[in-house]
């Protein structure tokens, strides 16, 4: 018998986050392994009177893809999955990879080309209504260090909660941030600033990223100084990269280390120009997600962390950063740090003072 808070998951995705209503066309991405959600999203399109469609992929293909592909093949635009993204209305894309490490062995610069390529598919697809969910697996499990169980509570309990609620309660943080000038972050190995006058905040309220939790903005491109150590991997494509140190010096990174694939981190920062400066900062809002488990789509929305994206900025609070790169770090606060707007602790140690 289905796990029953799939049901309510779905009704959220479909309702909360894409508000699907008569009509409406709908494209459901997503591995065969999600199917039991793929179908509770499609059954409660159905009765709404929308049109969906299924796109369910073959784990493995994507690794196949990279491994064989010719720079040609690489370089090569889709127009179908263009043509498709200005159909639709709404867009659901579900993860559940049954290896999280598939690309590690990829070479990052065949990613960024790749992403270069099909970034028009992208940008079309961030103009409609759109929900990424990852459906717990015993992969996911395995890399939070939990039973497959433990983790469905994990993800389950991070997801199921009022949303209108949560959106109200980031208004505060959003209009400080709305309001601010300058941000500076001090914490372990840590002493950064940064503009972020002009800009405007976005909530993440569920909207777009489920489960979600986090108030971001971006960053004046120029403007951040100091260091920050960051405060567990930072992962992409399945490459790991541990006890990240970055200074920056007029908004770019000037220095840069790791304990663990420090290689990989200096060949990310080459990927273009736009990939050294700082695209986002958002603060974790979610009380029921508390543990690290490896899948930024969580980690980036613990409450009492905040992160900072190399690379490119999300347009709808005013960023300008363009780059191939969009790489979250995480910083943890809840044991030592500050965050300051304009000189005033806004939360220190975890816990806002607002």
């Amino acid at each position: 018998m289905p796990d029953p808070r799939i049901k309510e998951v779905a009704k959220i995705l479909v309702e909360y986050s894409n508000e699907v209503k008569m009509g409406d066309k709908v494209i459901i991405d997503a591995p065969y392994e999600a199917a039991p959600l793929v179908k509770e999203i499609y059954r409660l399109c159905i009765q709404k009177g929308a049109y969906p469609r299924v796109n369910m992929g073959v784990q493995g293909l994507t690794k196949v893809y990279y491994d064989h592909a010719s720079k040609e093949q690489l370089e090569h635009f889709p127009e179908l999955a263009l043509q498709e993204a200005k159909y639709g209305d709404a867009f659901f894309s579900i993860g559940a990879p049954s290896n999280t490490r598939e690309l590690t062995n990829i070479d990052p610069k065949k990613l960024a080309l790749r992403s270069k390529i099909t970034n028009p598919i992208s940008e079309e697809v961030l103009k409609k209504r759109w929900v990424l969910f990852y459906y717990p697996n015993n992969a996911q499990a395995q890399e939070a260090d939990m039973s497959l169980e433990e983790f469905e509570d994990f993800v389950y309990s991070a997801t199921m909660q009022n949303w209108e609620k949560v959106s109200k309660e980031e208004d505060k943080l959003k209009s400080i941030l709305d309001n601010g000038k300058e941000v500076k972050i001090i914490g372990k190995n840590t002493d950064i600033k940064f503009s972020i006058e002009g800009r405007e905040a976005v909530k993440g309220d569920g909207k777009n990223n489920m489960p979600c939790g986090e108030v971001f903005i971006a960053p004046q491109e120029k403007s951040t100084q100091g260091e920050i150590e960051f405060s567990f991997p930072a992962i992409r494509a399945g490459r790991e990269v541990d006890g990240i140190m970055l200074k920056f010096k007029e908004g770019k990174v000037v220095e840069a280390s790791a304990k663990k694939g420090e290689s990989y981190l200096k060949e990310c920062l080459e990927i273009d120009t736009g990939a050294k400066y700082l695209g986002e900062f958002g603060i974790g809002f979610n009380p029921n997600i508390q543990k690290f488990v490896k899948n930024i789509l969580f980690d980036e929305k613990i409450l009492g962390s905040i992160h900072l994206a190399l690379g490119r900025a999300y347009k709808e609070g005013g960023g300008i950063n363009e780059s191939a790169l969009h790489w979250d770090m995480i910083k943890d606060l809840r044991e030592e740090g500050k965050i300051l707007i304009d000189g005033k602790v806004i939360q220190e140690n975890g816990k806002f003072l607002i």
